[in-house]
């Protein structure tokens, strides 16, 4: 069963209409806050709760700083949509778009788009709110449920010569169609769960499973104080209390202080022309509390605690491949959080508003002012340094130092990794670089030359993982030693090591897994989560049961919720009866999380994973029924049902599922592939040949889907074919240790001898401790004399 694809619920690249860089500009008309309002016939609530008091209540005492809210992206994330929030063309404005002719009018002083619905028909859909300003728009339309939904058409509000002032499609190569997740009616378009909690001020998802309905409130619509600073009730009680002259108390009452700036100053060292904080930064709160919307993460549950760890109400993610290149830059869209933790930046102190004023969300100095507050400028904004003319593009310092990439079209926004070009790397791993993204005609050798011209020497950063990911991803030879280098190496950033973790995961071994268990132990409750997904997903139960137990009274949420999945089923009846209770808590922490999250087909794949483990498998195959009721198109609860059908005794009815998923999501190869067995095992040989040459073609990438393809292919005498699948697969996947070992085979049977002892003598490096290897290639070594 695909039991690690719905592990952990991450939001997925989809619009989100704030400007993550948040740029100062804002063209919308600036006004405080409105007045609270009860909420429209079927969407979300604006209702006081949890000791909020609103912004307006704020601005008694703190004029200044609403005033500069008011001008910023925060003020304007989302608005009822009227006259002075919306700033797209609707006076009967069209854009075209995979057949279908969307019409933008505006009727009595209501907006209107007229487009494809749910069932593909073009109807007439009411915009109610406003999302975001710069350098997009988008809007939501209410939809039955409480649901509101993303219109994936969006507006482009930079000025005509800039490109904008026109209608655009956020997905314009793919001609997404109604029954699509990424349509604007599909599930992967839903404020609710994907927008909201970023977007407004105390928001509460409030999803009723049994109704099939959100009663989404919030406090404020948009980011306000309290989104930052946290419940004001006991603040504005201690202020009035002070202003009348009674007692007060020393605590202000504050949710969150945000006070590790506070009396904090930055001094250069002539000699190095780097600036070092006067006392050490010894929390993250700020960060932290930043991190809850600029950060790639999914939220498991609606009770946030200000100044509590983020991954008590949150699970972020690690520098996962797909999401970032292999040397930790930005590849999709990961937002700010991921990128700053590795930098040295974050090592050595800096907050978010070390940069970034807080209340206006503008840098504090324009240009590389805003770097000489710590870098000499004498030193560092100088050609001396940045080899380009001055006042050029070039030498600007997030050009080089924090390059850009475009999202939703039209939205660059700066990789906060901070990080020294590396061309050179480009070179070995293919990952981008700074300087060719300017330099677009030359070659990442030319970029990589110029460097060592310029310095004499190829540069180095802080972040020095590249190979090491690069390795562990691949399973080069001695990936894992590389790996346990950097989990065994407390300078680095947590981040790191935890990614390490993830990638060392699936090539443990006995040697290996110490680091991993060590890490159990580690303060960084990231590290800690990465150390038990790797044991409970990669080892037996005993190992489990040995390493596991004590972190199910973890302080951190989702660490404890991760070893609860980890001890699911076999493992409990292993468990000292002193973890038994602790077991069943957490379990039911795990099941909340699920349940927090049932407008999600993920949630429910979760939720049948831990039954099918726990050994009920008619809820389970509930549950995996419930997450295809909610995406027709979500491929593991497929595959997982039908593997629940033939575990049953029913491939009949397995087959089926995967005939039906396939009507949905016919360039699914994972469902070609699990058809592919089941036909197999139902003696449908031909068949089976033809779904996994399918599988195969659609996931060129898949070793595992090449290998079994080249089995089949053997079986059925065709074994020049199977040899070249392998052959060609391994060019993808140079190190897979399935390929290798098909090919020695095939090889050997082929009577080529030495070319079969050639994948055996690097299956041997790769895995130096598998007597398996040595023994047949000692076999085939002596049949050859």
């Amino acid at each position: 069963m695909l039991m690690g694809l719905c592990a952990m619920l991450v939001c997925p690249t989809v619009p989100c209409a704030q400007d993550r860089q948040v740029a100062a500009v804002v063209t919308a008309k600036t006004r405080m806050a409105p007045a609270m309002k009860p909420a429209a016939a079927d969407g979300p609530a604006e209702v006081p709760a949890r000791g909020h008091v609103g912004s307006a209540t704020c601005s008694e005492c703190h004029a200044a700083e609403a005033a500069a809210w008011n001008k910023s992206q925060h003020r304007h994330a989302m608005q009822v949509a009227d006259a002075e929030s919306v700033l797209g063309d609707f006076h009967n404005a069209t854009f075209a778009y995979a057949g279908t002719t969307s019409t933008f009018s505006l009727r009595g002083g209501r907006y209107f788009v007229r487009t494809d619905g749910a069932d593909g028909k073009l109807a007439d859909y009411e915009v109610r709110y406003t999302f975001g300003v710069a350098p997009l728009q988008q809007y939501l339309i209410a939809m039955p449920g409480g649901r509101l939904q993303a219109l994936s058409i969006a507006w482009d509000t930079r000025t005509k010569a800039q490109g904008g002032q026109r209608w655009f499609h956020l997905y314009p190569k793919q001609a997404i169609k109604a029954g699509d997740p990424l349509h604007w009616t599909g599930v992967d378009q839903n404020w609710n769960f994907m927008c909201a909690e970023c977007h407004s001020t105390d928001l509460r998802k409030n999803f009723d499973a049994a109704r099939d309905r959100f009663d989404t409130q919030w406090s404020e619509i948009d980011v306000a104080c309290e989104a930052c600073h946290g419940p004001g009730a006991a603040h504005v009680a201690w202020a009035r209390a002070k202003s009348a002259g009674k007692p007060a108390g020393a605590d202000n009452g504050l949710a969150l202080a945000l006070t590790e700036r506070k009396g904090v100053t930055w001094a250069i060292d002539a000699a190095t022309g780097t600036a070092r904080r006067s006392v050490a930064r010894r929390t993250s709160k700020e960060i932290q509390m930043c991190a809850r919307c600029h950060a790639r993460s999914s939220r498991l549950s609606d009770d946030y605690v200000f100044g509590a760890p983020l991954l008590d109400s949150h699970r972020l993610a690690d520098l996962d491949p797909g999401l970032y290149w292999t040397d930790g830059q930005m590849r999709d869209e990961v937002y700010n959080l991921g990128p700053f933790l590795q930098s040295r930046m974050q090592a050595k102190g800096v907050t978010c508003s070390d940069c970034h004023d807080p209340h206006t969300q503008a840098l504090r100095f324009p240009g590389n002012a805003i770097c000489t507050q710590c870098h000499l400028a004498s030193k560092y904004d100088a050609v001396a340094h940045t080899h380009h003319a001055a006042g050029s593009a070039g030498s600007g310092c997030p050009q080089c130092h924090m390059p850009t990439t475009t999202y939703m079209q039209v939205d660059p926004r700066h990789d906060h990794s901070f990080r020294v070009p590396r061309p050179d790397l480009s070179v070995t791993l293919g990952v981008p670089n700074a300087c060719n993204s300017c330099h677009t005609k030359q070659t990442p050798r030319w970029a990589a030359d110029a460097l060592i011209k310029w310095t004499g020497k190829t540069p180095v950063g802080f972040q020095d993982f590249a190979t090491a990911f690069h390795d562990g991803e691949t399973g080069a030879p001695g990936a894992r030693a590389a790996l346990a280098k950097l989990i065994d190496d407390p300078a680095q950033p947590a981040i790191v090591r935890a990614s390490a973790i993830d990638r060392l995961a699936r090539w443990l071994t006995p040697s290996s897994l110490g680091s991993v268990t060590n890490a159990l132990a580690d303060p960084d409750p990231s590290v800690r989560l990465a150390a038990v997904g790797a044991i409970g997903g990669n080892t037996d139960v005993a190992t489990r049961v040995r390493w596991l137990p004590s972190l199910l009274a973890d302080p951190v949420l989702s660490v404890r919720i991760e070893v609860a999945r980890a001890l699911a089923g076999e493992a409990e009846a292993a468990l000292p009866a002193a973890s038994s209770g602790e077991l069943k808590k957490a379990l039911g922490e795990y099941i909340a999380v699920q349940d927090y999250n049932a407008d999600r087909p993920e949630g429910h794949a979760n939720l049948a994973n831990l039954y099918a483990a726990r050994g009920d498998p008619e809820r389970a195959a509930a549950e995996y029924r419930k997450a295809i009721g909610i995406d027709p198109t979500f491929v593991a609860a497929y595959v997982n049902l039908a593997d629940l059908d033939r575990a049953m005794g029913s491939e009949d009815e397995a087959i089926a599922v995967l005939e039906r998923g396939l009507k949905r999501a016919p360039r699914a190869a994972a469902l070609h592939y699990a058809l592919a067995l089941a036909y197999v095992r139902g003696k449908r040989n031909i068949d089976a040949l033809g779904e996994l040459a399918e599988a195969a073609r659609l996931a060129p990438d898949s070793a595992r889907y090449a290998y079994v393809y080249a089995v089949a292919l053997n079986d059925a005498g065709r074994v020049p074919e199977a040899l070249k699948v392998l052959r060609t697969a391994l060019q993808r996947q140079p190190y897979d240790r399935d390929l290798l070992f098909g090919l020695a085979i095939y090889s050997a049977q082929a009577n080529d001898r030495k070319t079969a002892l050639g994948y055996l003598a690097t299956l041997r490096e790769l895995e130096p401790d598998n007597r398996g290897y040595a023994e047949l290639a000692a076999r085939l070594g002596a049949a050859g004399k």
